[in-house]
């Protein structure tokens, strides 16, 4: 059982496929609540979900939507859409239900797992084109004793005897997933990543993290499926025959309840965005005290305030502890250990380390050209963890990458770094209005389009600013004449249109926005605001 086939898997399909046949009868997945399948029992499922894609044609290169919470089905989803050769494309079950059928309909997916709560909404705000996908219906609810013929629920799949295994013709740089990410003209745009991408980075986690087979390895779920985190957690875990512990959504925001859960759960492989684990540090610190904390802590999707990881330092000196940093576009592409004691003196944030063989990285400055040691430039990044490109958006393939005169595609990360002079990268923020918060990329320019769809809106801009609590989005709003200025019924509005981690923390309602010259928002003069607003009063 100690084997560790690092490069022997081409396809995502296959890692399953192996654990079932070296650990048949270990715990593969369980909730938080108990309820679990070993490796056997959730390749049998996925077999069955998979038998039923495969009867309705889906197959290679078609995509399978998930709208649907954390937990085992998701999962089983997950692995059946590869075993028919198929990627998959999931999207917030927690956001607003329009962003959901936006995104999936974008994707052009043709079958969706769905839990029964979002149906129906689902189904009235379909805008794709072609035929509406089918659905497999998750959990109990009056509208599924309606469904078409064309469509069918979860636990009739289940019964069916009729499962077969497939194994259709597959290749490395078939499409895996698409993750979407928050897009600056207010429509997020989907990432594609390729088997031979996912494994680019598991294969370096395998080598560079200590992880190992044995029994009694339980990883962490804590991150949602459509965010680039939960990579790590599904494949990884997988391939060394561990225990995913979902972490649903309710749990995964208390950190009092989430910090005695891990140690309960004996929970020793753990990834989250920094904010989480800050919040556990603060809010709960006894509760992480004891014999069973995690061996390995990762953490990405932000900066990690040096008082907050120093805290948890302290709470968990024996852990092994990773800063790792990249877009959705790479996964994790740069990384971190953490020494086992930061000096008192340390007063700034870790940097976000060197480059993940065998990715490259350069700096290199508006021109192009590489900047000297010491200064300051665009990160890009090539090698096989790099994405395809972005589904059906080959306009902004053609930004989003540079190429050498041999042909070599370079990512351009926009993440402004510093170079040490040993290849160690320091983060200097962004070149555009992208922000990070608790790991979730969001684009400013996305909050303001919501905001423009509220019919009292006259102008609104959004800025974000850095504390020690981490990232903060203010909004500013001017509404048309006579209209009622109600910052409770903005938000309000705004969660129709926003997954709640971009709802903006604050809105601040004024006259008449500042303008440029040329008729723009100066967005300088309300960074004055902001600065003005958080001064202490003489």
């Amino acid at each position: 059982m100690g084997e560790n086939p690092q490069n022997s898997h081409s396809h995502l399909s296959e890692l399953l496929t192996h654990a079932c046949l070296r650990a048949p009868e270990r715990i593969a997945v369980q909730e938080e609540l108990g309820r679990a399948l070993t490796y056997a029992q959730l390749s049998d499922q996925a077999d069955r979900v998979a038998t039923r894609l495969a009867r309705w044609g889906i197959g290679r290169g078609d995509c399978v939507g998930l709208l649907l919470p954390k937990g085992i089905e998701a999962v089983s989803s997950i692995h059946a859409v590869f075993r028919v050769g198929a990627a998959y494309v999931p999207v917030d079950p927690t956001a607003p239900v329009r962003r959901g059928a936006a995104i999936l309909a974008d994707a052009g997916v043709r079958a969706i797992v769905v839990h029964a709560s979002l149906v129906q909404e689902l189904l009235t705000l379909w805008t794709g084109t072609g035929p509406r996908p089918r659905l497999i219906v998750v959990g109990a609810s009056t509208e599924t004793e309606q469904l078409p013929a064309t469509d069918t629920t979860w636990d009739e799949i289940q019964a069916d005897t009729a499962s077969t295994p497939l194994s259709p013709v597959t290749n490395s740089d078939d499409l895996a997933y698409i993750l979407y990410t928050s897009g600056s003209t207010g429509t997020p745009k989907g990432v594609m990543l390729t088997h031979r991408n996912a494994f680019c980075f598991i294969d370096w986690c395998s080598r560079a993290l200590g992880l190992a087979d044995a029994d009694g390895e339980r990883f962490s779920a804590h991150a949602p499926f459509h965010f680039d985190l939960s990579i790590f957690d599904l494949f990884a875990c997988c391939r060394h025959l561990g225990t995913l512990i979902i972490i649903g959504e309710t749990l995964g925001k208390e950190p009092g309840r989430l910090s005695s859960f891990i140690l309960e759960q004996k929970i020793n492989v753990w990834y989250s965005a920094p904010s989480i684990l800050g919040m556990m540090v603060e809010h709960a610190p006894q509760a992480l005290e004891g014999d069973h904390a995690p061996r390995v802590v990762l953490f990405a999707g932000e900066v990690f305030p040096i008082r907050g990881l120093k805290a948890l330092r302290a709470k968990w000196p024996l852990a092994n502890l990773w800063n790792l940093y990249g877009p959705t576009e790479t996964n994790v592409c740069t990384a971190l250990p953490i020494p086992a004691t930061i000096p008192d003196e340390q007063n700034t944030p870790f940097p976000i380390g060197w480059v993940c063989p065998p990715l490259q990285a350069r700096v290199v400055d508006e021109q192009g050209q590489f900047t000297p040691v010491g200064s300051a430039g665009e990160l890009l990044i090539t090698g096989p963890g790099v994405m395809r490109g972005y589904f059906g958006r080959t306009d902004l393939d053609a930004v989003a990458f540079v190429r050498d005169a041999d042909g070599t595609a370079w990512y351009r990360t926009g993440d402004l770094v510093i170079d040490d002079g040993t290849g160690c990268f320091a983060f200097h923020g962004r070149r555009d209005r992208m922000v990070k918060k608790r790991g979730y990329r969001i684009e400013l320019g996305e909050i303001e389009s919501a905001l423009y769809q509220h019919q009292d809106v006259e102008r609104a801009a959004v800025l974000s600013q850095n504390d020690e609590s981490g990232v903060s989005i203010e909004a500013f709003v001017a509404v048309k004449a006579e209209r009622k200025a109600s910052i409770i019924a903005m938000k309000r509005h705004c969660t129709q249109y926003l997954p709640h981690y971009m709802v903006p923390d604050r809105i601040r309602f004024l006259t008449a926005l500042p303008m440029t010259s040329t008729d723009k928002i100066d967005y300088q003069s309300l960074k004055a605001l902001i600065h003005q607003a958080s001064e202490p009063p003489a």
